[in-house]
């Protein structure tokens, strides 16, 4: 009888233990599980954010007034605002970052698809893409001007001079102009006046931006600054790369730079009836102005080395202008 309580007490025992050692690796096991999932939820939570950051590093990088003129606007349209340059950046890069005319189409094919795929509420794994997905759901933007962008982007790949002003112009409206209806719609205006602005201004900030990248293409040999006015003054492409100080090169920075002012002075005869919600997309008319102030005070010589400097005052006069509600 005492040997046989033995044997079951044994047999107790080593199923407790059994069962002991079950629960335990269990509970380990679930633990694990547990862990993961939590890991993975932390992670899942965190991807929005790294998206934000990822977006506001590379406009910060890579159009530093973009971002300075963001940062002032209201804060429900600031984060759309960085998605929006964050995608126009990766799009105007495709062109310098390519050695062939075919892999630049290819990468432009797949910001089209992608924005075909945000709008089905399918946006690709990316930081700009996911971004970009928030903005449309959050402010309904419209998708003729994101893929009016990439359009105009993909001609470029051309890589050849403007034949004319109004092809920079209209190389301008259909990029940076179209950029500004968005961020418009980020700020909930719908008016016609401030449309009208928008057009001009980005025409402005287009042909600005010609000229401000002329230092930078020369050293490339690349010169695609409007070839009417370089033959109006007899002005060739080789006098640019040689980076020429010579009058006839600064009478057609002179020319370029006068039509940039005439389209600002135009976006301000609205100003008036633009109403104030609007003037936070239009920061970037400081900036303009100023770059059209120093090229003149150095009598357009685009080549002065005093222009590839960024004038530190800007953030102050961003700010001050903001805070007068003008543009």
């Amino acid at each position: 009888m005492a040997a046989s309580v033995g044997v079951k007490h044994g047999l107790v025992s080593r199923r407790s233990s059994v069962y002991r050692d079950i629960f335990r690796n269990t509970s380990q096991a679930a633990g694990k599980q547990s862990s993961a999932r939590t890991a993975s939820s932390s992670a899942r939570s965190q991807e929005p954010l790294h998206n934000e950051k990822f977006c506001l590093e590379l406009v910060r990088s890579r159009d530093y007034d973009g971002f300075v003129s963001s940062l002032l606007l209201p804060e429900e349209a600031r984060r759309s605002s960085l998605a929006l340059r964050a995608f126009n950046v990766e799009v105007a890069q495709v062109k310098d970052s390519v050695s062939q005319k075919t892999i630049g189409l290819m990468r432009m094919q797949f910001w089209k698809t992608a924005i075909a795929d945000i709008y089905r509420d399918e946006p690709p794994k990316q930081p700009v893409t996911a971004e970009l997905w928030r903005a449309v759901r959050k402010h309904d933007l419209t998708k003729q001007w994101l893929l009016r962008i990439i359009t105009e982007r993909e001609r470029d790949l051309d890589d050849r001079a403007y034949k004319n002003l109004q092809d920079l112009e209209t190389y301008s409206e259909n990029t940076q102009s179209s950029l500004l209806y968005l961020q418009l719609e980020c700020l909930g205006v719908k008016n016609v006046h401030a449309d009208h602005a928008a057009s001009h201004i980005g025409k402005a900030q287009g042909i600005a931006t010609c000229l401000r990248a002329t230092p930078y293409h020369s050293s490339r040999r690349k010169v695609y600054l409007p070839m009417d006015v370089c033959i109006l003054h007899g002005a060739s492409q080789e006098s640019f790369i040689r980076r020429s100080r010579e009058q006839n090169v600064r009478d057609v920075v002179y020319d370029i730079a006068s039509q940039a002012h005439v389209h600002l002075q135009h976006a301000r005869s609205f100003s008036l009836r633009v109403p104030a919600a609007a003037t936070p997309a239009f920061l970037q008319t400081v900036v303009l102005e100023d770059y059209l102030q120093r090229v003149r005070r150095v009598d357009f010589d685009v080549f002065h080395p005093s222009l590839q400097n960024r004038n530190p005052l800007l953030p102050v006069q961003l700010y001050l202008r903001s805070w007068k509600t003008t543009y």
